[in-house]
């Protein structure tokens, strides 16, 4: 190759190295489509398999030899019909609420003023404060899973500060990850166990008197990751209680999920597929065919953590009977979608029972 051909060569390549650059560049500074993928892309998409979905779930009962937790000597099913109203969250409302619930470092419950804050900027969308709250814990929980990676490569530096007496509030902040999450990353960067932090986070009386002055303080500035769910089970078991009451008093024959986790660790060892309600007759809910139904008590946000957990959860279900339908407390995004799952809010049930709260 001759000098002058050598030249354009190298002036090629450097010309499309900054070409490819700048590429790269345009493509991380554009800005991100928040949520999933249009609904109406993927309900075309999967027109087919939803259909199978519906016609499974209307045979079930002519299935042989019968679907699980069906019993055997069930009676011929009744049909039953009902319009349930639904309002769903159009998407740039919850996008832009999005942009105003999560902050850096900030894991904890809010105070009333942060909530104040909250509740007037949901004033100017098509959401509740409590559908804002709960939008920030599904974003704060993909936060956690997603950032985890970033969080095991900090552990190292984390404990030299922690060892210098930076708290582990001051470490979340400073970081942007779960107090709870960094206290466990530094138990193990001290070679405890996992069985040994699990242990004594369970009985916080056996930390050193620093190690249980830093657990307190984390535990009372993380939701996320706390060790203490008690209450927000006791409201979501209440919650499918409500919702199952609700298709008794239609007439409908259900199975509710204790008894039918009680039958499969029987029979099976383990709960394999225990939705919150069991229809034992034909029910079905705006046209759809529903053969299930699992309850939610948060809100139902276009956020992929959550969606795709969910997606996995209703998969077992729509596996076996067909298709179902999820009930979200706070309702749900109008984008949000899942194959062989209708999507309804609490609109039609009297919730009094919850009491006030979120």
């Amino acid at each position: 190759m001759s000098e002058g051909n050598r030249r354009d060569s190298r002036n090629t390549s450097r010309g499309s190295s900054r070409g490819s650059s700048k590429k790269n560049q345009r493509r991380k500074n554009r800005k991100r489509r928040y949520g999933g993928k249009s609904k109406s892309s993927l309900q075309e998409r999967h027109a087919a398999e939803i259909k199978a979905m519906d016609e499974a779930a209307l045979g079930r009962f002519k299935r042989v030899p019968l679907p699980m937790a069906f019993p055997l000597d069930l009676p011929e099913p009744k049909t039953f019909k009902f319009n349930w109203t639904i309002a769903p969250v159009p998407l740039k409302d919850e996008e832009s609420m999005a942009g105003n619930v999560v902050r850096k470092g900030e894991f904890g419950w809010l105070d009333d003023e942060r909530v104040d804050e909250i509740a007037e900027i949901a004033k100017n969308y098509n959401m509740t404060l409590e559908q804002a709250l709960s939008l920030r814990s599904a974003l704060l929980q993909q936060k956690t899973v997603y950032g985890h990676g970033r969080l095991r490569s900090q552990s190292k530096n984390m404990l030299r500060l922690y060892n210098e007496g930076v708290s582990v509030v001051d470490l979340s902040k400073r970081f942007d990850f779960p107090p709870m999450n960094i206290f466990r990353i530094v138990l193990a960067e001290m070679s405890w166990s996992k069985s040994k932090i699990k242990e004594h986070l369970r009985q916080p009386s056996r930390l050193s008197e620093r190690e249980r002055t830093e657990f307190e303080a984390a535990e009372a500035a993380d939701r996320v990751s706390n060790v203490d769910q008690g209450e927000s089970q006791e409201r979501a078991d209440l919650f499918e209680d409500i919702l199952a009451d609700w298709f008794e008093q239609q007439g409908v024959r259900i199975r509710r999920q204790p008894e039918m986790v009680k039958e499969q660790k029987q029979d099976l060892g383990r709960p394999v597929r225990t939705p919150d309600i069991l229809f034992l007759d034909h029910v079905e809910i705006n046209g759809k065919p529903v053969a299930w139904i699992d309850a939610k008590h948060f809100y139902g946000a276009d956020v992929d953590f959550q969606r795709k957990k969910m997606a996995k959860q209703m998969a077992r279900y729509i596996e076996e009977w067909g298709s179902g339908a999820v009930v979200y407390r706070h309702g749900f995004s109008a984008n949000l979608f899942m194959p062989g799952c209708l999507l309804l809010d609490a609109n039609v049930l009297d919730l009094s029972r919850l009491g006030p709260g979120e």
